[in-house]
């Protein structure tokens, strides 16, 4: 959850602004069609290039009714219900870290990846399970390993290590982080400085493995001015205004502790990782890049909360894949709702309102797949907005003071071996407490 920098301090004395919490959905028109059509008649939706809803069916008459309803329809031999099957045969057979799968709608096949830490031998048993299934399964090898964003090497704020800070949610009563799971076990203390002094809050609920959310209650119950600004680097955020669900081509952007705002194009829905730690389903499949550290920071587009980072492969040098957990669905299971600005009646006055509905022109824009942004930007500590703990702890610009503290650990550790080798463990002892107690 919490990031980098330690070196953040809580802001004091902020009265919170306006808000309330998001319960509309911003949905894909092709995914209502596609549940109104049922898991034997399609097989996935998509947005075209420009932007236009595309329906897989498997007959004419299907691609009739999704004609009539004014999007594209795309005939395809295999339904949802084979693709699904096809995953299900593969979730039964051993697992191997370092695989994944997910669904490609657009070519109406089912990919399964496998990193440069699968073995020869696991690659081949894998092989030959896909083959069993059918043609329709198309096996890839890919660079990198596929892990979880973490970064244990950080001295970061938790035993778990650096994470990012997603979203900021609320139960009606108290309010909490919406972060990766993998970040650390139910019970966990985060801090906001190096020396555990300023406590951030405790994570209350965690899903790891099997999905990848949880809930970081803050220690004052409440987050604060600012609650619905996600940041995205050199002192500006982003305006979070409802939630939703992703949509296959859609263009997305993420912020995150290491490698700051970064974008790219939902590939696949409904993915399995099989990480190290274990395995996760239900993920969204993007080509945006993220490295150690990124872990729990959102995902976004046009002010329309969609996930939070898990992992993948690859870095921000030589690009990878990036798998999210999609926010309504951990939203759906903790029981909170994402917190957001009040609808504003002008530019200078906020209201309170109960279910605040992102406006049109927004929904359609969160789903364009080219001219998408990342919403409405902000100054997260100018113009009347108090940048919250959580908004200054995924703010890349923080790092620097985190990886100070890294040499001056490091020369710590050196000192240390030295008088290991150098006095007697009580001898060391008593220059430990005299010095660093």
């Amino acid at each position: 959850m919490v990031t980098q920098a330690a070196m953040a301090s809580e802001p004091g004395g902020t009265a919170a602004a306006p808000r309330s919490a998001a319960e509309s959905v911003v949905t894909n028109p092709g995914a209502t069609l596609v549940k109104k059509l049922g898991t034997s008649r399609t097989a996935g939706t998509w947005l075209g290039a420009d932007g236009r809803p595309v329906v897989a069916v498997t007959d004419e008459e299907t691609a009739d009714t999704v004609r009539a309803a004014g999007a594209e329809a795309k005939v395809v031999p295999h339904s949802m219900n084979e693709l699904r099957s096809a995953t299900a045969t593969l979730r039964s057979a051993p697992k191997v870290p370092g695989t994944a799968w997910v669904m490609d709608y657009r070519t109406n096949q089912v990919v399964v990846q496998a990193d440069s830490t699968v073995s020869a031998g696991d690659w081949s048993q894998l092989t030959q399970t896909a083959t069993g299934i059918g043609s329709f399964v198309r096996m890839e090898r890919t660079t990198g390993e596929f892990t979880t964003r973490i970064n244990g090497a950080q001295p970061i704020l938790s035993t778990g290590g650096r994470c990012s800070a997603g979203f900021n949610v609320t139960n009606g009563t108290n309010d909490f982080i919406l972060t990766a799971g993998h970040c650390g076990p139910t019970g966990s203390t985060w801090f906001a400085d190096n020396q555990a002094k300023q406590q951030v809050g405790r994570t209350v609920n965690s899903n790891f493995p099997g999905g990848d959310f949880s809930l970081v209650q803050y220690a004052s119950g409440k987050a604060g001015a600012g609650a619905d600004v996600v940041a995205i680097g050199n002192g500006n955020g982003v305006r979070i205004t409802g939630t939703g669900d992703a949509a296959v081509g859609q263009r997305v952007f993420r912020s995150g502790s290491t490698s700051g705002l970064r974008d790219g194009e939902v590939t696949g829905l409904d993915a399995t990782v099989n990480y190290p730690e274990g395995t996760v389903s239900g993920l969204i499949e993007t080509s945006v890049c993220a490295e150690p550290g990124d872990s729990g920071g959102p995902m976004f587009s046009d002010g329309i909360a969609l996930g939070v980072t898990s992992g993948g492969s690859g870095d921000c040098t030589t690009g990878g894949t990036t798998f999210f957990q999609p926010v309504t669905r951990a939203l759906a299971q903790l029981g909170v709702q994402l917190i957001v600005a009040a609808p504003s009646d002008n530019a200078g006055a906020s209201t309170s309102s109960a279910d605040p509905a992102p406006s049109a022109s927004s929904t359609e824009a969160g789903l364009s797949p080219g001219a998408a942004s990342p919403g409405t930007t902000t100054p997260v500590t100018e113009s009347g907005v108090s940048e919250t703990l959580a908004a200054r702890l995924t703010d890349p610009r923080n790092i620097g003071p985190g990886l100070l503290v890294i040499a001056g650990s490091m020369v710590a550790l050196v000192a240390t071996r030295y008088f290991r080798a150098e006095q007697d463990r009580k001898a060391y002892q008593r220059y430990y407490s005299a010095t660093w107690g």
